[in-house]
């Protein structure tokens, strides 16, 4: 068994395929229109044959909720891995993404947490 697909819900498809490729370098994968929405997908140029990202649309209630719950709490929803937490976060923080945590380092770990403009928190982490 692997991981094929996972997903983060979105509040917008454009906006968030435009921050997902231009702002953290994910490629896009797939994009096929489904009615309404799509079946948008993105994954790392560095993982081309890896998992793909399905940037879901939140239109169902409970995922508004789901999504409101966790920023509330300060629960990142992903978690991205980086070569060096420290230097992603310069790149991104100057490209104008905001952060909710500045890079932390624990147990040999250090991680970060970002807004993704798309009503989600996404943690990267380097070890």
């Amino acid at each position: 068994m692997k991981i094929v697909i996972t997903s983060v819900f979105v509040d917008d498809q454009d906006k968030a395929l435009a921050f997902y490729t231009n702002t953290l370098g994910f490629e896009l994968r797939q994009d096929v229109p489904m009615g309404e929405f799509r079946w948008l997908t993105v994954g790392s140029p560095e993982q081309p044959e890896g998992p793909e990202l399905l940037l879901e649309p939140d239109a169902h209630p409970a995922a508004k909720a789901y999504k409101a719950a966790l920023v509330e709490d300060g629960i990142p929803c992903a978690s991205f891995g980086v070569e060096d937490c420290r230097a992603e976060y310069e790149r991104l923080a100057a490209a104008g993404v905001r952060f909710t945590q500045e890079p932390v380092e624990m147990g040999g770990t250090t991680m970060a947490v970002l807004d993704d403009t798309c009503g989600n928190l996404i943690q990267i982490a380097s070890r």
